[in-house]
């Protein structure tokens, strides 16, 4: 018999796909293994499609909970390897770092990176797209970074582009007034987008153009670099 009409979750459009599949190089098996139980929030998983990658929407965390202290709050989207956010981590002790990314290996590096847990690291694996709906108290998040999300070149998927007036507003309900959405990408066309869906969106404004004072030069940044594609930055703050 067929899944009851309740329990069926609808076609929708990813933003994502599962690169290299779900094997981890051993060095970064081995950092899952020590570290995860500590890192790696375990939340509860809707049935159907999305159960491996989505959050159930009744399930929210308190930052001051999972971290045992208040300090202004980064959300990055698609944490990638950890570049980023290691770095950031560690020159600011003082804020603390919820990575969403559905890439395991991903996070395996990324633990294997720090050389132990910080502290002010939290890590989990989901659809931030779907995870963010529901997942944060409204306002609680400093600054939201979105860091060479896939591009999604050929016209034909530009539909499953992460930045979009939908998930603008998602965002914007993160920050609270003056909070920031950091972003960057090597796809001109891309950065064009994001100009367009947020310039138009009346709960952002444009902030800067400039580097994000914390974002290292990642391994997206110089392939984009070497492929002689130009990096651009945006930061928009929440009106």
């Amino acid at each position: 018999m067929s899944e009851p009409d309740a329990l069926r979750h609808p076609a929708r459009t990813r933003s994502f796909t599962r690169r290299g599949g779900r094997m981890l190089k051993q060095s970064h098996q081995d950092a899952w293994e020590r570290y995860a139980e500590t890192l790696v929030l375990d939340v509860p998983r809707p049935r159907g499609a999305d159960g491996s990658t989505g959050v159930d929407p009744a399930y929210r965390i308190d930052p001051g909970e999972v971290f045992g202290r208040s300090a202004p709050l980064v959300v990055e989207i698609g944490s990638g390897s950890g570049d980023a956010l290691v770095h950031a981590a560690t020159r600011r002790p003082d804020w603390d770092f919820l990575a969403l990314e559905v890439w395991r290996p991903g996070i395996g590096h990324a633990m294997a990176k720090m050389g132990g847990p910080l502290p002010n690291v939290r890590f989990l694996e989901a659809d931030a797209a779907l995870a963010l709906q529901s997942l944060l108290p409204p306002g609680s998040a400093h600054e939201v970074w979105t860091f060479f999300p896939d591009p999604w070149p050929k016209q034909r998927h530009h539909k499953r582009r992460l930045v979009s007036p939908d998930f603008a507003s998602t965002v914007a309900g993160l920050v609270p007034s003056g909070g920031l959405w950091r972003l960057a990408t090597d796809w001109g066309a891309y950065a064009r987008h994001m100009r367009q869906v947020l310039d138009g969106h009346p709960d952002w404004g444009l902030a800067s153009t400039g580097r994000a004072p914390l974002r290292p030069v990642t391994r997206f940044e110089r392939r984009g670099t070497e492929a002689g594609r130009e990096i651009v930055d945006l930061a928009y703050r929440r009106a």
